[in-house]
């Protein structure tokens, strides 16, 4: 094969290759995921790293106890984050397609992704604490562990 035909079909490649991971970034850049709590009361929203970008605790939040209102918050934020990366499988899939890149990619998402078998929310009625205020207050629990 002629060289500068090879080095001609080479460059083309490689341009094709930068456009493309320069939409991908720019499709990337776009991502972000949220979730409401079960109760209405808690409101998350991620970047496409799962980082938090907005939290807003509606007025009956005041009435739930410090540790639930914790648990809550965290609970939404696993599936705000969980949203967001299925958003950046969606966008990778299109890009990359199936095989060997997108499965590093889906390994290295915090809190997976919608629909990869996960998506069971937290019970968090089953997680708050009944104790009487005085057992709570003499041995009160850890809010994160």
């Amino acid at each position: 094969m002629d060289p500068e035909k090879w080095f001609a079909q080479y460059d083309e490649k490689l341009k094709a290759a930068a456009s493309s991971a320069e939409k991908a970034d720019k499709a990337l850049r776009t991502v972000g995921g949220s979730a409401t709590s079960q109760d209405g009361e808690v409101t998350v929203r991620v970047t496409a790293s799962g980082g938090l970008a907005d939290l807003v605790l509606r007025p009956g939040a005041r009435d739930l106890e410090p540790e639930h209102l914790a648990r809550v918050i965290l609970e939404t934020s696993r599936q705000a984050q969980r949203d967001a990366g299925q958003q950046v499988v969606d966008v990778m899939t299109k890009f990359v397609g199936e095989g060997a890149a997108l499965e590093a990619v889906k390994e290295y998402l915090p809190e997976g992704y919608s629909g990869d078998g996960k998506d069971q929310p937290m019970d968090l009625v089953a997680h708050r604490d009944t104790r009487a205020d005085d057992d709570y207050f003499d041995n009160p629990p850890e809010v994160v562990k």
